[in-house]
């Protein structure tokens, strides 16, 4: 049965045919010489592959709708990339392991459990409607989960650790849902942000960017 348009967009999501760009800080500058992607946690032996080790991996392509936290929704999107079940393939996962630990470069994470990840369309997608993703938009790789709001589709992808107990990654250590399920509206929890600008999402993202870059600051400051 194919679905009409408006029985694909989820309760408070509102369609774009753009794709706009959310993410605080600064975009990483890569250098695909030096890349590398890690794969570690509950495995019988870490593995990491070079950028060049990676793209030689079966490609998929893949085709799926995304909705942001944001409230807003695009559909029929087209990912090339390499299924996450083809990069668990290459190594043995302990049988305790049931989480993930999504890793992005400049300490960028986000969790999931590992069943999520086994859906035939998730994929660490390079291209994006047909051309190579922009860094904006999480170059040289990017996780795509369809099924869960898009923050979880974690750019710049740099590794996976595998876990036995789940752990909120960055975004939801500050509030973010620890599942996300655009379908149940599963945003947020309790994020003093989100409550004091009024549930606006413009005012709420200036908000936040400026306590996450405060954050880092702080992390990076010398210790006296």
């Amino acid at each position: 049965m194919v679905l009409d348009k408006k029985d694909r967009v989820p309760p408070g999501q509102t369609l774009t045919d753009r794709w706009p760009v959310l993410h605080a800080g600064t975009v990483p500058r890569v250098n695909l010489d030096a890349w590398t992607f890690r794969i570690f946690g509950l495995v019988d032996e870490e593995k990491i592959l070079t950028y060049r080790e990676f793209m030689s991996l079966p490609q998929t392509r893949v085709q799926s709708d995304i909705h942001c936290v944001t409230t807003w929704s695009r559909l029929d999107n087209t990912w090339d990339g390499v299924l996450f079940k083809d990069v668990m393939n290459l190594v043995k996962v302990k049988s305790e392991a049931k989480f993930v630990m999504v890793h992005a470069e400049e300490g960028w994470t986000t969790n999931l459990p590992l069943e999520d990840l086994l859906y035939d369309n998730v994929l660490f997608a390079h291209k994006h409607d047909g051309v190579d993703l922009t860094p904006n938009h999480g170059w040289p790789l990017r996780l795509v989960v369809p099924h869960l709001y898009f923050w979880k589709s974690a750019k710049w992808v740099r590794g996976i650790e595998f876990m036995a107990e789940d752990r909120p990654g960055f975004w939801e250590e500050r509030g973010y849902h620890l599942y996300a399920d655009p379908w149940l509206e599963q945003r947020y929890r309790d994020d003093p942000e989100w409550n004091e600008t009024g549930r606006n999402t413009e005012e709420y993202y200036r908000t936040i960017k400026a306590r996450v870059r405060k954050e880092m600051a702080e992390k990076q400051r010398p210790s006296s």
